[in-house]
């Protein structure tokens, strides 16, 4: 090899990894992490013991691409928005290191990849479901809710909260009450996880346009209703104890949580110290992990001990 071609490929690595780098922010990986955690974990509460290692492995793959495909899709349709933000700024399309026609192909991919295997490999309810959640979350809340109502977090949460159902379908193939209860702490969870976010970056939406409540309502109301649905929040996650589904270690971890949670929620309705609503936010996400969490724990204690 010459000179000239060891140095053309010296620096064609850097630039490949960069690539990719950014193709997989487009993913949005940490907010696609702990969905994938919560639709894992609704797989293996659907039964039992252990679920299917084919329902296992193939539904976690199509569930991850659909996400990642409806990521991509998002940032595709924000891309202006987030060029004016500056938590999304450095985001690849605002950069303009990938292009809008190359992270849509890059979308639909994904898409297609997970429709496929979730139809052919796992089954066509989930398919069907995680189509719809995409959809939803991708098309209709990006275009639609995000931009014309300030319920848009409420209503868009649907999607959001699908995945603990899509896992427990992609292993009974049907969709049980147990589910839906943990589509409910999602959907509950949501509004006092994002909103929080909202107060800490209300200048920029209110810049771009975008309706968050922090922007439509003022702060203060945004705080009081991130505290009602924190209450809320915590009378469904007590919901799996009273139904059944989890026992005491389930409980008293929820209360732990819950506690601190509803701590978090009051500090901020009581006070105006600038560092608390991203305190919040990154709370609400430790939060509904270990939730999640003490929920498969305690799933399989009954194994262990018994």
């Amino acid at each position: 090899m010459s000179t000239t071609e060891h140095s053309a490929n010296s620096a064609a690595a850097p630039l490949a990894r960069a690539r990719v780098r950014d193709y997989f922010e487009l993913t949005k990986p940490r907010v696609v992490s702990l969905i994938m955690f919560t639709a894992i974990v609704g797989m293996f509460l659907a039964v039992p013991g252990f679920p299917p290692a084919g329902a296992l492995v193939w539904g976690t793959i199509g569930i991850a691409l659909a996400a990642a495909s409806a990521a991509a899709i998002n940032h595709v349709l924000d891309r202006r928005i987030d060029a004016e933000m500056a938590r999304t700024r450095l985001r690849p399309l605002p950069r303009g290191t990938v292009s809008e026609a190359y992270a849509l192909a890059f979308a639909f991919v994904l898409g297609a990849g997970s429709m496929l295997i979730l139809a052919l490999l796992v089954n066509a309810l989930t398919a069907i479901l995680s189509f719809f959640s995409l959809i939803g979350y991708a098309v209709v809340y990006t275009v639609w809710l995000k931009r014309a109502t300030p319920q848009n977090i409420v209503i868009g949460g649907a999607a959001g909260a699908a995945p603990p159902v899509l896992g427990w379908t992609a292993v009974t193939g049907a969709v049980d009450a147990n589910a839906l209860l943990l589509f409910l702490i999602i959907f509950a969870w949501t509004p006092p996880h994002f909103w929080a976010l909202a107060i800490a970056r209300k200048d920029e939406y209110a810049r771009v346009g975008i309706p968050m409540l922090p922007v439509s309502h003022g702060v203060k109301y945004t705080k009081l209703f991130i505290w009602y649905y924190t209450i809320l929040l915590t009378v469904v996650t007590v919901m799996p104890f009273l139904t059944g589904m989890a026992g005491l270690p389930y409980l008293a971890a929820a209360l732990v949580l819950d506690g601190v949670f509803l701590r978090y929620a009051w500090a901020l309705r009581a006070s105006d110290r600038a560092d608390l609503p991203m305190r919040t936010f990154r709370y609400s996400i430790n939060y509904l992990a270990l939730l999640f969490a003490a929920l498969l724990i305690d799933h399989y204690l009954p194994r262990v001990f018994g």
